[in-house]
């Protein structure tokens, strides 16, 4: 019975028709202290109509996870009871707590990043290491078993890395409660995509078993639709266009190909973003708000600020655990302290910054997938973010000089506009099917551009026709404009969910008509599984 739930995202009908209305009200009609129990089964049997008897992995991760922790909590227990004993030893105390503690720590990251790097990197490394090995004239391959690797693998190890370093730092305590650490991990709305919660922020809200609100209801399947109207309307149907140009980019000239470069982007956004949408609504459901992972990305004036704006949980995730562990500790502090006095105040703490930003954007890089155009990604945001913050004092000064107001609109929008083409570049090399191909298209760009494609018609034979280009213009306008309404601080769904009922829901069949109606599905359009799924 279970292998026939074949529930592949949250944009199949069985998903949208059966799982979530079963889980809802199953849910709402069980006793509070039973709810966190249903969502836990209906996650792990979400998870495995994703992955099937691969969700092992997660158990294992689930209970390594959960041992560390608790075995720290034992140490830390211990160290409060020696020092209420004896407060004369606390420095002691402290000393060898921290050191039993940091043990525990590194096995349960170690197995949680292990069975990442097993299942999704050990044959990238093993390629390398042979092409490598064959530089020198060595003649030796290695080949790695392939394993399948099972959805949300990289969002879940993440998770469980930040609980357990949490629980080190002693700014949550380890959970006792097995199910509750489980259900952290496994929640099925962000399962697949995440967004990459913290501990404090959604393990409380998840075991409470609050009850569904009508508000929390509608809340929820308003930014539910949202999300599928971006993903059907918008994503899907660009693809028509996007996967030919990067599977074909031969046959185009640099015109199709900037502009499928383009749309890619705009596709990338509206379906991890739609994806958000479906994730954190279905989360509003039960009560829970987990933290938003966009703010408006295509309104940044830097390369630093769009990974503000983007995938924010993942860009929070490194700053917490990778840049900041790595820019505190004791040898970059002596290193700092030494490029300070030979480089100044400015550029000193910058140039041994870069340390940890690298660290940071390989490990980016590397987390997206096991490709060396995701490695190139990655490397090619370290080297603008490091040359923005190198060149930044310049360009204040350069324009005080000139009596350019750096606050006016027109020089915002410039920045904006400059910033754009950077992020249409990175999506470029990251869409394309390997590095080699990322650097022949972007070639083609720059040595054969031409527009001819965009008045003889040519541009409509790729893959969408004038109407899906009309269509797909007049969302993506909506979506931009509903951006640049949150972008004044305005709560849109907040406003429609504080009108009448009527109102409501002529807002909510509205919206869910344009998806009926306008929705890149059925004949002539190939289902397009949730992208950012993939890493």
């Amino acid at each position: 019975m279970l292998a026939s739930l074949n529930i592949s995202s949250y944009f199949m009908p069985l998903f949208v028709v059966v799982f979530l209305p079963a889980t809802i009200v199953l849910y709402a009609l069980v006793p509070k202290r039973v709810r966190p129990y249903v969502l836990l089964v209906s996650s792990y049997l979400f998870a495995f109509s994703l992955s099937g008897l691969l969700v092992g992995y997660l158990v294992a991760t689930t209970i390594a996870t959960y041992l560390a922790g608790l075995g720290m909590r034992r140490i830390i227990a211990k160290r409060d009871a020696a020092i209420a004993e004896d407060p004369s030893t606390k420095r002691a105390a402290k000393k060898i707590c921290k050191k039993r503690m940091r043990l525990l720590l590194a096995a349960g990251i170690i197995i949680g990043f292990g069975i990442l790097i097993a299942l999704k990197y050990l044959g990238f490394f093993g390629n390398a290491a042979s092409s490598l090995l064959h530089l020198f004239g060595f003649d030796v391959s290695f080949s790695a078993p392939k394993i399948g690797v099972p959805i949300g693998i990289s969002f879940y190890t993440l998770m469980a890395a930040s609980y357990l370093v949490d629980v080190y730092r002693e700014t949550v305590g380890a959970d006792a409660n097995f199910g509750r650490l489980a259900l952290f991990l496994s929640f099925f709305p962000q399962i697949m995509e995440g967004p990459i919660c913290r501990y404090d922020q959604t393990s409380a809200a998840l075991w409470d078993g609050r009850a569904i609100t009508f508000d929390n209801l509608y809340r929820g399947m308003l930014r539910i639709t949202i999300g599928f109207a971006k993903k059907f309307i918008i994503a899907n149907r660009l693809n028509l266009f996007v996967k030919p140009v990067f599977d074909n980019y031969a046959s185009y000239d640099g015109g199709i190909i900037a502009l499928a470069a383009i749309l890619y982007t705009i596709q990338l956004y509206c379906d991890f973003s739609g994806c958000m949408d479906v994730a954190i609504g279905t989360a509003n459901i039960f009560g829970v708000n987990p933290p938003e992972n966009f703010r408006q990305p295509f309104f940044s004036k830097t390369a630093s600020e769009f990974w503000q704006r983007w995938h924010i949980t993942l860009g929070a995730w490194f700053k917490d655990y990778v840049y900041y562990p790595i820019s505190l500790s004791a040898p970059v502090r002596k290193l700092t302290t030494k490029a300070r006095k030979r480089f100044g105040s400015r550029y000193g703490p910058m140039i041994t910054g870069s340390i940890a930003l690298f660290c940071v954007w390989f490990g980016n890089g590397l987390w997206h997938g096991a490709g060396s155009q995701y490695l190139f990604f990655g490397m090619y945001y370290f080297v603008l973010i490091v040359c923005g913050g190198l060149i930044e004092p310049t360009a204040q000064a350069l324009a005080s000089k000139l009596g350019i107001d750096r606050d006016a609109a027109a020089y915002k929008a410039f920045r904006i506009g400059r910033t754009l083409v950077v992020i249409f570049v990175g999506e470029l090399f990251f869409r394309a099917n390997g590095l080699i191909a990322g650097f022949e298209m972007f070639s083609q760009i720059i040595t054969n551009f031409s527009l001819d494609a965009f008045f003889d018609g040519r541009i409509f034979a790729v893959g969408m026709g004038a109407a899906d280009f009309g269509v797909a213009a007049v969302f993506t306008a909506l979506v931009v404009a509903a951006d640049v309404a949150r972008e004044r601080k305005l709560d849109l769904v907040g406003i429609v969910t504080a009108k009448s009922v009527p109102a409501r829901w002529a807002v909510w069949i509205a919206v869910f008509l344009l998806v009926v109606v306008f929705g890149a599905y059925g004949f002539g359009y190939v289902p397009l599984d949730p992208m950012y799924a993939q890493f």
